[in-house]
């Protein structure tokens, strides 16, 4: 599979039987559908380990917006996840994959305090 951001080969990883695919070059990651969620959730040493690339890239990777999916070329959509909104990451009108730039994930898996209580407390913060 190529990279959609930079273009470069992705290698397949394989954590806790699940397999993401991560860019050589980058560090950004696919997800098939379901794959994030499941790895967001896994308690597998390493699942917090394959995000290894720069964030610092991973942010100026956040800018391309002209690219198709990896997967079945069909095009991209740019969302903000719904628990923590500075996060923006992209899905495939299509297939339903998902792509993250180098960072993202680690940042998936960290709440701020703010985020948690917002997750334990949602009326209160609407």
């Amino acid at each position: 599979m190529q990279c959609p951001k930079c273009k470069a080969e992705m290698t397949t990883i394989e954590i806790d039987g699940i397999e993401v695919d991560r860019c050589d070059t980058c560090g950004g990651m696919w997800f098939d559908l379901g794959e994030k969620e499941a790895l967001k959730t896994s308690d597998h040493e390493d699942a917090g380990r394959f995000d290894v690339g720069s964030p610092a890239l991973g942010e100026r990777h956040n800018e391309i917006r002209d690219y198709k999916c990896p997967r079945c070329s069909a095009t991209m959509v740019k969302l903000a996840h719904h628990e923590q909104r500075h996060i923006e990451y992209e899905r495939c009108a299509t297939c339903g994959g998902v792509y993250l730039d180098a960072g993202e994930f680690d940042d998936l898996r960290d709440l701020t305090p703010n985020e948690r209580a917002r997750r334990l407390f949602p009326r209160l913060f609407g």
